[in-house]
């Protein structure tokens, strides 16, 4: 008789994680895996993959074997790992014997909860890859396995053994990217067919998208990055020689880079991400060969010198950005002579097809004119109804027509032609061509044959890119690049859903000048925030670990904006579990405290300072002139000042009857907390600075 064994999964979630709650769909995830049921996981990066087989690991009995591609990011996972107090470790063919023999003995004495290994490593675990020592396999990185995918390794090939060899042991295939075809691909490759998948959604919001013209490309990189000097960031390219030809154009130009590709030596390449993880780089230029598996989540910006080969590609390289969950960027240069290289790269393969279907696709998104995150939700099979306002199309939104019509005579051709043709042949049905692939599938009988002739072949291609675009249709690369229809297609064939086209660009129009957009200046930052980052800084620097590790920069944040100055206040920090607030949490409350009354101690320095000028007789303009300040700031002092009892006599600044008239507002409006609501209130007649005296006069009255 089986029996489900009930966990506690919350409990280490907030004690060695500092997370009060999980994600969606994390528990749901976990949960599979605790009822020994396989599972693949399709969750971007930043989503939180890792927590499903880490929790599981931590409650069950044995050790989660996690198998990577990354020998070289093997030991910061590990580290991580350790400085949340989870034990921990990583096997590998560099290790010393002794070494390897301890970590053997580790997992036969249970002091292990996860043993991180390359797949070519495992042929050295048969001794322990047994089901009375492993309670799970976590695949990461499956998209690897797949020669559909987009980082195919042929090491990942031998894992289909792992299913025959552990038939009761849970395995989860986890991965950023992967579409259909990669999906089906995964789970065959494992032997797991019939595994439970979870698809979380693939939208980050916190990431502004961005596609320029790859003109004048290192200009417009130095004037972006002049604006984030602080900030941690990636420029990736398609050759080694322009990820060194970047990285010293923008040594040149006074900024931190080195280059990163496959032709460094594996102690450069190790070198460069330890420099980068640890926040002493702030900018790498690489090939494609960079980034993966690497946590730092404080990466601002991610820049493309030109267009990848895939969307797959494309989305897991901006993932790398904002993995905390705070705004970042991602900019994309676009040109012609990339899409040239990149077809030469992929002409010979064995699946050339394929990569020229998906190649296409990729230079689709770089063209498009509609929302750009509705593009790469529809890639992964994800609709999206609204326009996320954070791209540049969004932004800076292009005219539309009125194109339901147009939709409907596409997607009804889409059905009549059984989803079975590609873009070319389903134009043709369109325009009613007589040619002799149309007549000899007999596609001249469909129905709708000729329906839009009066649209050019050239204007109908880039109408149904649009749909595609718009989550209206999706390319199934597996089956002949046939186009098929999605959910929201029926709404607009059945349901009168209406459908915005722009109109078709003509090239000869689409050359027109770019005008270089200036970067909007970074958002202020806050002093607090600065501090803490520069103690954290210095905490990492001496533990020898990553400042991420510490803590990051949303943790930070959260701790700005709450003020923790207690332990119980501490972990409520998301990101604060028990084993970090024991070795970090009193430091960091301390310095919080003293920053907070240095503050304030600043603050009645400048009070101070203002009344002494008021009191020597100086009027509002000469304090302004004389302590460098804007008006509102004085009077804000004033009434400070006013209110804790100094001799100011405020009623020189605002009339009496503006007083009564304010007072009333107040009553009106319900005392709203922002002066904005008396000004509109006002109809803007009534100064901020009459407004602000007239309430700290009435407050004092009230009082």
């Amino acid at each position: 008789m089986n029996t489900t064994v009930s966990y506690d999964i919350h409990s280490p979630l907030k004690q060695y994680f500092g997370y009060d709650s999980f994600r969606d769909p994390q528990e749901s995830i976990i949960q599979n895996v605790l009822d020994k049921k396989d599972t693949l996981v399709i969750m971007p990066t930043g989503g939180g993959k890792s927590i499903c087989f880490q929790i599981p690991a931590m409650v069950m009995d044995g050790v989660t074997i996690v198998i990577s591609p990354l020998i070289a990011l093997m030991k910061d996972q590990v580290d991580g790992l350790r400085a949340n107090g989870i034990e921990a470790n990583y096997y590998n063919s560099s290790q010393e014997t002794s070494e390897q023999e301890k970590i053997i003995t580790q997992v036969v004495s249970r002091e292990l909860k996860l043993l991180y290994v390359a797949p070519e490593s495992l042929a050295y675990l048969s001794n322990i890859l047994s089901e009375t020592y492993v309670s799970c396999i976590a695949i990461d990185e499956a998209h690897c396995i797949s020669s559909w995918g987009h980082d195919f390794r042929p090491g990942y090939q031998q894992l289909g053994f792992i299913k025959k060899s552990l038939p009761n042991t849970p395995i989860i295939a986890l991965t950023a990217t992967a579409d259909k075809a990669t999906r089906k691909d995964i789970l065959d490759q494992l032997n797991i067919p019939l595994a439970h998948q979870f698809v979380a959604s693939f939208d980050r919001p916190n990431i502004s998208l961005e596609v320029r013209p790859g003109l004048d490309r290192m200009h417009q990189i130095t004037r972006f990055i002049s604006t984030n000097k602080e900030e941690s960031g990636i420029v990736y390219c398609l050759s080694r020689k322009a990820t060194e030809q970047v990285a010293k154009r923008l040594k040149t130009a006074g900024f931190d880079a080195v280059a990163y590709h496959a032709g460094l030596s594996f102690e450069e390449r190790t070198s460069v991400q330890e420099g980068f993880v640890y926040d002493r780089t702030k900018i790498v230029c690489a090939t494609v060969a960079f980034g993966m598996g690497i946590d730092k989540s404080n990466v601002r910006w991610v820049i493309h010198y030109n267009m990848p080969k895939n969307i797959e590609g494309y989305y897991q390289e901006i993932g790398r950005a904002g993995r905390d969950g705070l705004p970042s960027k991602a900019i994309l240069f676009h040109s012609y002579a990339d899409v040239i290289q990149l077809r030469k790269f992929v002409e010979g393969t064995s699946n050339e097809e394929v990569q020229i279907a998906k190649l296409e696709r990729m230079k689709q998104f770089s063209e498009a004119t509609s929302c750009r995150r509705k593009i790469l939700l529809s890639y992964f099979g994800e609709s999206r109804l609204e326009n996320c306002g954070n791209c540049d199309v969004c932004k800076n939104p292009p005219k539309f027509i009125d194109g339901t019509v147009l939709a409907q005579k596409a997607l009804s051709t889409m059905a009549r032609v059984h989803q079975k043709e590609a873009i070319g042949t389903l134009i043709d049905v369109l325009r009613g061509a007589n040619n002799s692939h149309i007549l000899e599938k007999g596609l001249n009988q469909v129905k709708t044959f000729g329906i839009g002739k009066d649209v050019s072949w050239a204007h109908w291609q880039q109408y149904i890119i649009q749909m595609m675009n718009q989550g209206l249709a999706e390319l199934a690369f597996h089956k002949n690049n046939a186009l098929e229809l999605t959910p929201i297609a029926e709404q607009v064939l059945f349901k009168g859903r209406k459908v915005e086209l722009t109109l078709p660009i003509d090239k000869e129009q689409n050359k027109k000048k770019t005008v270089l957009k200036r970067t909007a200046s970074p958002e202020k930052k806050s002093g607090l925030f600065e501090h803490l980052r520069s103690i954290r800084s210095s905490i990492a620097k001496e533990q020898g670990v990553p400042a991420y590790l510490v803590f990051s920069d949303a943790t930070l944040k959260e701790m700005e904006k709450y003020i923790p100055r207690t332990e119980s206040e501490m972990l409520q920090i998301s990101g604060v579990g028990t084993r970090k607030m024991e070795v970090y949490g009193d430091q960091f409350i301390a310095e919080i405290i003293q920053y907070i009354n240095q503050n304030k101690a600043a603050k009645k320095d400048t009070f101070m300072e203002t009344y002494k000028l008021y009191a020597q007789g100086l009027s509002i303009d000469e304090i302004c002139e004389k302590r460098n300040l804007k008006s509102p700031t004085v009077f804000s002092h004033l009434s400070k000042l006013y209110l804790d009892g100094k001799s100011i006599n405020l009623n020189q600044f605002v009339a009496n009857d503006e007083i009564i008239q304010v007072k009333n507002a107040k009553n009106i409006l319900g005392n709203p907390p922002q002066l904005k609501a008396y000004f509109e209130y006002f109809d803007e007649e009534l100064s901020y600075s009459k407004i602000r005296v007239a309430l700290t006069i009435i407050e004092k009255q009230e009082g």
